[in-house]
């Protein structure tokens, strides 16, 4: 098995169209896969040339989103996220 690329993704909360859910923003998962490199839809939407940027599937233990909260604390849930949101990032601490 290989070791997992960890990535935090970024929190910022810049006006505008942004394509990365708010309730992921800060939280660290780890690249499940790299889909390719996709147009930016956060400049395709003001009818801008979207550049080139990879799509990552990222996958996040519920835990780690949704800390106590989570009802299935070992489930996990996918986001597909683009690199410029992602940081590289430690492994957060086992549930």
């Amino acid at each position: 098995m290989r070791d997992r690329e960890y990535m935090r993704v970024r929190s910022d909360m810049p006006p505008g169209h942004v394509r990365t859910p708010s309730y992921l923003r800060g939280k660290v998962g780890w690249v499940e896969r790299t889909l390719g490199p996709f147009e930016n839809p956060e400049q395709l939407a003001y009818g801008l040339k979207g550049d080139p940027l990879p799509l990552m599937r990222v996958r996040f233990s519920m835990a780690d989103v949704w800390g106590p909260a989570s009802e299935t604390p070992h489930d996990t849930i996918d986001a597909e996220i683009y690199s410029h949101w992602l940081e590289p990032a430690e492994a957060p601490n086992a549930p």
